[in-house]
């Protein structure tokens, strides 16, 4: 149909304009194939139209307009712009259908723009192919109508870079103490901010919420930029915010009788929703590695920090998989007591789906659902991390390497050589590591993953679950420090509930046979040779009855043979708690760093 007419119609046409315009170009004489066969014709051409705002714009928005009149008879019909962004190299045209006039719908437009730049109201530059049908007698010309500048600016709030809260349990002044947390996304893809910060357990807790132009006003006595309750209830815990001189009112926040707040904020929708936070001492999981019974649970706990649970709200279980789907839940002891009592409801779940490895969760009575954690399995161990002030979690699939390199002011931050080895699957390193400071920067360390490589280092950031013993931050960075001063370690690095603990070795001794094995007795100590990083002791009294290194006087800390490696004058695989050895010499040297071997070893000569 768009070629049956193409130049009997074009000559009408072209009669029709002579009269018109003396200059014409002749409508029979087609500049140009475009797409899908169409066709250029002088003076029949597409004009740009002024830059739209989504904001105030009506449901059809002008986004280009036709220059020329048809001859008797014809009529415009089937108009469509192939729309590109013109800073976005190699991004795909959208096709959209417009009236014949130009207008096209807003809705389609915004969904258009979000698709390819977000929701920000920022103006969005295209360029428009225009093509349109001239029709007669039901027979079609297909029309290029050449290429326009579109700029269309997106209908979307204006969302600020930072909220905070002003007041609650601090000052209200212009102080930017309080921020809510936000994603690294931009803002008008994440319009979610988040904040707990402390209550009042024994009366009001009053706030608003402002952003940086709200908070840095109030120093200049203006309160009314500053974000309140539509409504005016205080005491709601979700609604809808607005700016104080849009209300005419304070409009404050108030809640009542808790010891942390969570405040969730969503910039877009322009909402709001306040939770009191409320701890258990002790979670449980209930599912997965274990059954669906409230006996099983109790059996489960997550474990946590030595600090107070407010102080600390991150909780952390590690399971392995089972190599199939793996569901699970998880509540405090009421809930598994409710379990008990077939009462289902009090555990908490997912709000979002049940695949997700972060999010939010809920209590399922405050759920459309049970919205259970659900895994594949695969992986051989997970870490499930649920943090109860923020009421969010993460599930990390965990899969670890058999060593972590030490790097840090001993070797001058150069090499990455002594080491730590998973002796646990569930993620459990240990090993000896010494510490010092030759060039006065600190005793600091960290841990890599691959060595020299520092796109896979471990830091005090990572250690959620705590830091113990003789290690500690760093102020100002995110080294770990030595806080008991040079010398050799025993190290505890937890990589699956990401902690870590140090033991400063005061002492190494033999112990075995000739001394009655009793680590309290001195008389075989070693000696630390910096130099060479290893033990000494010269006349050792050991004999073939066996004898074993312990440390500090004590036999939490000590190295046998490994069950695979028979004693030697060489023993190249020293484990803790190992088996007795039974070589027999008096000169002894124990090198705990594994620096130079992947294997704690001695050599007994």
């Amino acid at each position: 149909m768009k070629k049956h007419i193409l130049f009997g119609g074009m000559l009408l046409m072209a009669a029709a304009f002579t009269g018109c315009n003396e200059d014409f170009t002749d409508w029979a004489s087609p500049q140009a194939n475009g797409p899908e066969d169409a066709i250029t014709i002088p003076g029949f051409t597409a004009s740009a139209v002024a830059a739209q705002d989504l904001a105030t714009a009506g449901d059809e928005v002008p986004i280009f307009s036709i220059n020329a009149s048809l001859p008797e008879g014809y009529e415009l019909d089937n108009a469509r712009v192939d729309l590109y962004p013109q800073d976005l190299d190699g991004a795909d045209k959208a096709t959209i259908k417009t009236t014949v006039t130009g207008l096209a719908s807003k809705e389609i437009l915004q969904e258009l723009i979000e698709k390819y730049y977000g929701k920000r109201p920022t103006n969005r530059a295209f360029y428009g192919h225009v093509l349109v049908n001239a029709m007669k007698d039901g027979q079609a010309l297909y029309v290029d109508a050449g290429t326009v500048e579109v700029n269309i600016t997106p209908e979307a709030p204006i969302i600020a870079q930072n909220y905070y809260i002003v007041g609650g349990t601090k000052d209200w002044n212009d102080s930017k103490e309080q921020k809510f947390s936000h994603s690294d996304a931009d803002v008008y893809d994440d319009p979610i901010f988040t904040i707990v910060i402390d209550g009042n357990p024994d009366g009001d807790c009053w706030f608003a919420i402002g952003d940086d132009e709200g908070v840095e006003a109030i120093g200049e006595n203006v309160w009314n930029k500053l974000l309140g309750i539509v409504g005016g209830d205080s005491q709601a815990t979700s609604g809808q915010l607005d700016y104080r001189y849009n209300m005419g009112a304070d409009n404050s926040f108030c809640v009542s009788n808790a010891k942390k707040i969570k405040i969730t904020i969503d910039m877009m929708e322009q909402t709001f929703e306040v939770t009191k936070v409320n701890i258990a001492d002790n979670y449980y999981l209930i599912g997965g590695p274990g059954d669906w019974s409230a006996e099983a649970a109790m059996n489960m706990p997550f474990t946590h920090s030595d600090k107070d649970v407010f102080d600390d709200p991150i909780f952390t279980y590690v399971f392995a998989g089972t190599g199939s789907d793996m569901w699970f839940a998880f509540g405090d002891k009421d809930a598994i007591d409710a379990v008990a009592a077939n009462d289902w409801t009090q555990l908490y779940g997912t709000t979002g789906e049940s695949e997700d490895l972060s999010g939010d969760f809920k209590r399922r009575y405050d759920l459309d659902g049970d919205h259970s954690f659900h895994l594949d399995g695969q992986a051989k161990f997970y870490r499930f991390q649920i943090n109860m002030a923020e009421m969010t979690y993460t599930i990390t699939a965990l899969n670890f390497d058999p060593f972590i390199y030490f790097i840090g002011a001993t070797d001058g931050w150069a090499n990455a050589e002594q080491k730590l080895a998973l002796t646990d699957e569930s993620g459990i390193y240990t090993g000896y590591i010494y510490c010092a400071d030759p060039n006065e920067w600190g005793n600091c360390f960290k841990f890599q993953k691959v060595p020299g490589d520092w796109g896979t280092e471990i830091n005090t950031g990572h250690m959620t679950g705590g830091m113990t013993g003789g290690v500690g931050l760093h102020d100002g960075d995110t080294n770990f420090e030595i806080k008991d001063g040079e010398g050799v370690y025993f190290m505890t690095v937890n990589m699956a509930t990401m902690s870590i603990d140090a033991t400063k070795i005061t002492n190494m001794n033999l112990v075995g046979d000739f001394n009655g094995w009793s680590p309290n007795e001195d008389a075989q100590q070693m000696t630390w040779d910096a130099e060479n990083y290893c033990y000494v002791i010269t006349g050792a009294g050991v004999n073939a009855n066996g004898w074993k290194f312990t440390a500090n006087n004590d036999w939490d800390i000590n190295l046998g043979a490994n069950d695979t490696v028979e004693p030697s004058g060489v023993i190249d695989d020293l484990v803790r708690f190992g088996k007795n050895l039974n070589a027999v010499g008096t000169t002894i040297k124990l090198y705990p760093t594994r620096k130079t071997s992947d294997k704690i070893y001695c050599t007994v000569e």
